[in-house]
């Protein structure tokens, strides 16, 4: 019996959202170690995950002529197996080689989030859109739950190496389980679309994802939320290993604690996903997450310096569960609120922007901590989270009726 299109869809985007993501947070997880043996401070490791984001910012800015001549499976291969030859490059543990992997691993996650989407608003049933898009987006936080799990006791005993090389492996092997699909998937490619240097650097491929997003006055609301989110998320999962390590925990307690934030992230995107379906105001209830995460976000920064191992995990998973749990539901909002023939184009664009907050946020964090130390820096960031939820408020308010996505179900 074949399988139904929109399942066969779901487990290709979540098996390679899931991996892309393990690969993503390899630096963060194993950063004491890494940091240390190239010799640098430790706070640097918000400069090698803000280029990560920078390099998926490239691609998510050059690469929509690549997803239309390649294919979205096509071209999810080749960013994972880009992220693998960026980790291999990461292995030899000079700061130069770490600061170009990075980039380069950035570049191999962009496809991720405009190939997904374009894969799933082709097939998810309208009613059930938002959790679909959740449950592909709930790759993200398990793909760094089995980052934080497997690759952190691994690097402690036997060196990071040995933790990258399991990532490569990792991501070769998904390349592969994932080939028989392509074919059906990619069906709808564009065999023509030219995707030589003038073509990637014309006005009009730069200017297109940026155009869609002009569709929807919901739609660039939808988009400065997530930028703020994407703040709070990003210097959460760059710096809470090395941050938890401060109050004395062991690299496996910190793993371990990181791990149940991300892990956190799985469940509240499914069960929030599905609310948000319920509600038909996905919108509405992304702008109240945000209230909480900000909140939870200065707890988290607050934690008392005698606080146990108990203490900081139960924290890490209540601001993982909130902080880090919105990018389904918006991503299915901006599907939503898009033309199907420019969902492509306005997920690369509303995402692009939402890296600059990855980009900016561990940048500024790191650059803050010599001068303020950790904690303030955190309080800044669930502060700005709060503002942001207040302007959406006053936003949302004002739009009315275009905040419903669909009936409750």
């Amino acid at each position: 019996m074949s399988l139904p299109p929109w399942l066969v869809a779901l487990g290709v985007t979540l098996l390679m959202q899931t991996v892309a993501s393990f690969m993503g947070q390899c630096l963060p997880v194993v950063a004491p170690l890494l940091t240390a043996g190239a010799g640098v401070a430790p706070e640097r490791i918000g400069d090698l995950s803000s280029l990560v984001s920078f390099g998926t910012m490239l691609f998510l800015a050059f690469g929509s002529a690549f997803l239309a001549r390649l294919g979205p499976v096509r071209t999810l291969q080749c960013g994972v197996l880009l992220a693998a030859a960026a980790l291999l490059l990461a292995i030899l543990g000079y700061w130069p080689a770490l600061l170009l992997a990075a980039l380069l691993l950035g570049v191999g996650y962009g496809p991720t989030p405009p190939a997904g989407s374009r894969i799933l608003a082709a097939t998810a049933p309208p009613g059930h859109r938002t959790l679909i898009f959740s449950i592909k987006q709930a790759g993200a936080p398990l793909g760094g739950a089995l980052a934080g799990l497997l690759l952190a006791p691994v690097a402690a005993a036997f060196g990071y190496p040995l933790a990258l090389a399991l990532a490569i492996g990792a991501g070769v092997l998904s390349v592969a389980l994932i080939a028989p699909f392509r074919a059906g998937l990619d069906a709808e490619r564009d065999h023509t679309r030219p995707i030589h240097p003038r073509a990637l650097a014309s006005r009009h491929n730069l200017l297109a994802p940026l155009r869609a997003l002009r569709t929807s006055r919901l739609l660039i609301s939808i988009t400065v939320l997530s930028v703020s989110f994407s703040i709070v998320q990003g210097t959460l999962f760059s710096l809470s290993v090395t941050y938890l390590a401060r109050y004395g925990l062991s690299l496996q307690q910190a793993g371990l604690a990181y791990a149940c934030m991300q892990g956190a992230g799985v469940v509240a995107r499914i069960v929030l996903g599905w609310l948000a379906d319920r509600t038909g105001r996905p919108a509405v209830n992304l702008t109240v997450q945000a209230y909480v995460a900000g909140g939870l976000m200065i707890a988290y920064a607050m934690l008392p310096a005698a606080a146990g191992f108990a203490t900081i995990t139960t924290v890490a998973t209540l601001v993982g569960f909130v902080g880090a749990s919105w990018n389904g539901i918006y991503l299915a909002e901006v599907a939503r609120l898009s033309p199907p023939e420019l969902v492509a184009d306005a997920t690369s664009g509303s995402t692009l922007l939402t890296f600059a907050g990855y980009v900016a946020g561990p940048v500024l964090f790191a650059l803050a901590v010599p001068r303020y130390g950790w904690s303030e820096p955190f309080v800044a960031v669930g502060v700005q989270m709060l503002v942001m939820a207040a302007l959406q408020t006053v936003v949302l308010w004002r739009l009315g009726g275009e905040a419903v996505s669909s009936a409750p179900g």
